[in-house]
């Protein structure tokens, strides 16, 4: 059954198996982020990249891949299953980790970060879908919690093992780590992970059917207003990701403080999700996020006061980012978790849907904050501050007004 925990047959997969294979394709994406922030000075310098602010584009175009193709690979998973639909993007994104590794300008790198982004993908799309497959409501946001636990580690880690390839190969290397991590991930999907989409569930792979499944992700009033608002937040988190190397070294005159901080403002985004799983089942999903929203726009306009009166250090930086990032871990497996629940008769479309809106839009929201850096950390602090406010607006659009309880008629097995 879906909702809840299923007995495991024999043969099958376990729930703990199941959960660390989940969190191990989540972090395909979370690596081809994070580890590459060490190394954007040395890419810039061995391509030929003049402006410092243009090397945030070894980011931001494969978010941007990364954000289109979620739209494709959701039909197909709908239509020809999870799994194998799972593999092919993860061999696209090995690939081209390999062409990444042997780009011999940047414009061919920026193309293979695309293409690389494309492949990911369909680890967004079909974790998601996979997790919705098997679980629903409150143990789905339970499940994500317990997969992001593990996930986490990576952006915890993710930098510093970029920057100890760094140490001993140059940065083409860490491309060449990413193409060896997928193979292993693929390996693991393919002696493990059997298909989760019941043969009754398949939808036609036709213009008309996609057409209706997109036409019903966004009208739903409670999977639309979630999205929005998880995009809002997400365009705080890409604008620091675009901006963090930049802080800590032309701002704070502390580079060798970078990835150590980094990893104990995502650690913290860890501690929230292990809290998340904790409580959301006794809670629901809407007091946490709620109550976690309120603490992301308080920490961000705080934050942002601190700055612009002129008492910013690397203490109060690390500090209230991470009360942001504590905040985010409470806010992001909620708000999908709720934005999937009325979708889950067609969850490989709404997944596609749902996760390329919100990259794109996050993707986009953050690069405007990132090109916007002039030195200080005035403008990232703008951003979030926009777009935590903005956030906060969408979800009592989304819940007419109301907060910690769902609206009448609402998903109550959601709230």
């Amino acid at each position: 059954m879906r909702a809840g925990v299923a007995p495991t047959p024999p043969g099958e997969i376990g729930f703990k198996q199941f959960v660390a294979l989940v969190a191990a394709i989540m972090a395909v994406n979370a690596l081809a982020i994070d580890s590459m922030m060490p190394a954007l000075a040395a890419i810039g310098h061995d391509l030929g990249v003049g402006m410092e602010n243009d090397r945030q584009w070894v980011i931001s175009a494969y978010l941007m891949g990364f954000g289109v193709a979620q739209i494709i690979f959701g039909p197909l998973a709908d239509r020809f299953g999870r799994r194998r639909v799972l593999q092919s993007g993860i061999a696209i994104y090995i690939v081209f980790s390999l062409v990444s590794a042997l780009a011999t300008s940047f414009d061919m790198l920026l193309a293979a970060r695309v293409a690389q982004g494309i492949g990911a993908a369909a680890s967004r799309v079909l974790v998601v879908s996979i997790v919705r497959d098997r679980f629903s409501g409150r143990q789905m946001a339970r499940v994500m919690s317990l997969t992001l636990i593990v996930f986490l580690a990576v952006p915890i880690l993710a930098p510093s093992l970029g920057q100890l390839v760094l140490l001993v190969a140059p940065w083409r290397w860490i491309f060449a780590s990413l193409a060896i991590y997928g193979a292993g991930v693929m390996t693991w999907i393919a002696l493990r992970l059997p298909e989760t989409l019941h043969a009754e569930d398949r939808l036609p792979m036709s213009v008309a059917a996609v057409a209706q499944a997109f036409r019903v992700t966004l009208t739903n009033r409670i999977a639309v207003g979630y999205m929005l608002a998880m995009t809002l937040v997400l365009g705080g988190l890409f604008g620091f990701i675009n901006s963090a190397q930049q802080v800590f070294v032309e701002v704070f005159d502390e580079p060798l403080y970078f990835t150590l901080n980094f990893a104990a403002i995502a650690g913290f985004m860890a501690i929230a999700s292990l809290f998340n799983a904790r409580i959301v089942g006794r809670l629901g999903t809407r007091r946490v996020s709620h109550s976690a929203l309120l603490g992301y726009t308080v920490f961000a306009v705080v934050h942002g006061g601190i700055v612009f009166a002129g008492y910013e250090n690397l203490w109060t930086f690390t500090v209230f980012q991470a009360g942001i990032m504590f905040c985010f871990g409470l806010v992001g497996p909620n708000f999908g978790a709720m934005a999937m629940e009325p979708l889950g008769h067609l969850a490989g479309t709404a997944a596609s849907v749902q996760g390329s809106c919100t990259t794109i839009g996050g993707a986009l929201l953050g690069f405007i904050i990132g090109q916007n850096f002039d030195g200080t950390v005035r403008p990232l602090m703008v951003g979030f501050v926009v777009c935590a406010l903005a956030s906060l607006v969408a979800v009592l659009i989304t819940e007419k007004g109301r907060l910690f309880q769902p609206t009448p008629g609402g998903i109550a097995t959601a709230g």
